[in-house]
Formats: structure tokens, sequence, C-alpha cells
């Protein structure tokens, strides 16, 4: 325990002083003031997915029992380095395409958005990782998912808004994969082991992400805002409801069990980002929310027993069910409704509010709107 001790104070700090004077040097090069004036992100919506990042997530990996101080404590420092690495990889991309930078709220709000991977892949490897192999994946998470949103925007001319929604899925994944290099902790070890408290303060996280879920979708849309909130209310109204339902009838003895619901109620929120933009009817979002509220019920029994052990994967927070299928669900949500409109024209999309990022994906004027020849037809 001493040797343990003394490596973790001499490897540590001298760690995090090291990544912080790089992100001073960094900082005092490439950072730039963008048009403060027009953003586009309150001050409010970011505090609240700051509040849900934190708070939200803090308590959330606070299952475990010997991780429940360490987990908040760490997902704070996570958090904290993790935004300022976000926010020097975007002005980076910034400078070397020659982008104009937007405002500094909206890139800490955008930085705050990708640290939610990182967050999230935590939840994989909790209980396994010592605090400088995380510290170590968050800087190479944090590079690999902005290299990937990079690979979206220009190729696959994914909108920001939705490929910053990819967190999940890439964090439940990277996550696994990074989980996948480490031993299986013994079923009967403690750090498998939870405690009545631990877990009420586990719930407790689960309702914050729950009560602010809405404002994570919403923060980068562009001119739908309301209609992404109401959306990703409905989703997870109807997840936790289904949570609810399908954890009586899937046991034995009829009673809700706290992990079903830990999980499933908010199943909504991840599978409706990628297409609460876009979705026009309620009903739409509802059925999402229902959906991957029973995939997340399901898979966090069938997961566990047989597909785990198959693929050796040892989840210690269950993020595969609670963020990766609900994430697949959203991400094939979304191709089949970019199908849907696919063969419409984009600017009479736009006009009718079913597209919002054809302008960008198809690299069209806003002021070519009215002389477009498919305007004759409206």
């Amino acid at each position: 325990m001493s040797s343990n001790y003394r490596n973790f104070r001499n490897n540590v700090p001298w760690l995090i002083l090291f990544l912080e004077a790089v992100f001073i040097v960094l900082f005092y090069f490439l950072f730039s003031h963008g048009d403060e004036s027009r953003s586009m992100v309150s001050y409010a919506a970011f505090q609240d997915v700051n509040h849900m990042v934190i708070f939200g997530f803090g308590f959330f990996l606070t299952f475990l029992r010997r991780y429940g101080f360490s987990s908040t404590g760490f997902n704070l420092l996570i958090i904290v380095l993790g935004v300022q690495c976000s926010v020097l990889i975007e002005d980076l991309f910034y400078f070397l395409l020659e982008i104009p930078y937007e405002d500094g709220l909206k890139r800490i709000t955008k930085a705050a958005v990708s640290i939610t991977a990182v967050v999230i892949s935590t939840g994989a490897v909790l209980g396994k990782t010592n605090p400088v192999q995380l510290i170590l994946m968050t800087v190479v998470e944090i590079i690999v998912f902005h290299m990937s949103r990079w690979i979206n925007s220009m190729y696959l001319q994914v909108p920001d808004d939705i490929g910053m929604m990819h967190v999940h899925l890439f964090g439940a994944y990277f996550g696994l994969a990074v989980s996948s290099c480490f031993s299986e902790p013994s079923p009967r070890s403690e750090k498998n082991a939870s405690t009545p408290q631990s877990a009420l303060l586990s719930m407790l996280g689960t309702l914050f992400l729950w009560v602010f879920w809405p404002s994570f979708n919403s923060v980068l849309s562009l001119d739908n805002r309301w209609e992404v909130t109401y959306n990703t209310y409905f989703a997870l109204a109807v997840s936790a409801v289904t949570a609810f339902t399908f954890s009586a009838m899937t046991t034995k003895d009829g009673k809700f069990r706290m992990a079903h619901i830990h999980s499933a109620v908010l199943a909504g929120g991840v599978a409706v980002g990628y297409t609460a933009n876009r979705i026009r009817y309620p009903w739409i979002a509802m059925i999402l929310g229902l959906l991957a509220s029973v995939i997340t019920v399901l898979g966090s029994s069938c997961l566990q027993r047989c597909l785990n052990p198959a693929l050796k994967i040892h989840d210690s927070s269950g993020v595969h069910f609670t963020f990766g299928f609900p994430a697949v669900l959203g991400a094939l949500a979304q191709s089949g409704l970019f199908g849907h409109v696919s063969h419409r024209c984009p600017l009479r999309d736009h006009q009718h509010g079913l597209d919002n990022g054809s302008y960008y994906r198809f690299n069209l004027k806003p002021q070519t709107v009215q002389d477009h020849p498919c305007n004759q037809v409206l």
C-alpha cells in the first residue's frame, strides 16, 4: 500500500502540472476571441450543460462502494483538463483550416459537450484504471473524438450540432475498447460491490442528468431549439414510464429494480439526440424513447449474462446498454429520417422545417432560395 501511495505521489501531480503548463503555453499562442456579441449560446444554457456534466455524471458514477468519493473527484479533474484540451484542439483546427473563430462561450460549451464522451468511457473502466491512466485516456480520447468530428463534417457533411451528439456512441464504445485491455475483477471482489448509500447517490446523478438532458440536446441547435427541447423531454418522459413498466414485468416478484430505472430513464434522451431537430411531431420522439428504454431494460440482463462473457467485456457501469444501444438506435433513426427526405429538394425541406442542415450538406447559400427552380412548385 505504501509503495502504491508513493507511486501515486510521484506520478500524478507532476503529470497534471506538466499538462497544465502545456495548456497555458498553447492557449497563449492559439486562443483567439470571436464575436462575443453574436453568441448563439446563452450563459444559462452553458450552465445547464456544466451542471449536467459535473453534478449529473459525477454522482452517476458513485454506484461502487470503494469509488464513491474518487469517482466524483476524478470526474471533476477529468472534466477541467478535458475541457481545456478540447478548446485547444478546436482552436488548432480553426487555425490550420483558416476558419473564423467562434465566440468563446460557444467553444467552452462545445468542449463541455465533448468531454461527455470521456466521462461515459470512464464509467466502463471504473475500478480498473489508476489516475494516470484516466488522465492519459482523457487526452487521447478528446483528440480522437475531434478527429472523428472533423471526418464527419468534412467528408460526410454532418452538421456540427448533430456531430456533437455522437458523444454517447463514441464514449460508450471507446470505453468498452479500453476496458477490454484490463483484467476483469473477481465477481466477489469488493471492487464490484455497492451499498444502498452509493446506489442512492448514483440515482441522484440520474435525476440530475434527466432534468438537464433537454438543455444538453438543444444547446447547439441553430434555429429550432424549442423543438429539440420538447422532443427530448417527451422522449425522456416516455422512456421513464417504460423503464418502470418493463422493470416490473421482467422481475420475478414484479417489483421495480432500480438498476433498470437507473439506466433506462435516460435512454430516450440519448436516442433522440440525433434526430430531435428534424422531428416535427412529438409522437415520433415518444416512440424513440419507448424503443430505447425497452432495449436498455432487456439489454441490461441479456448483455451481462450472454454477450459480455462471450466477448470478454467487463462493463463496470453498464455504459453499453445505457448509452451504447440507445445511441445506435438514434443513429439508425437519423439515417432513416435522412433517407426519407434525401430525395426532396434541400431548399424546400429547409423552408418547411424538415431538414435544418440541408444548406450546409449541399453547400447552398441562403440568398439563392428564391431563385432555386424547386420554389416554383411550392
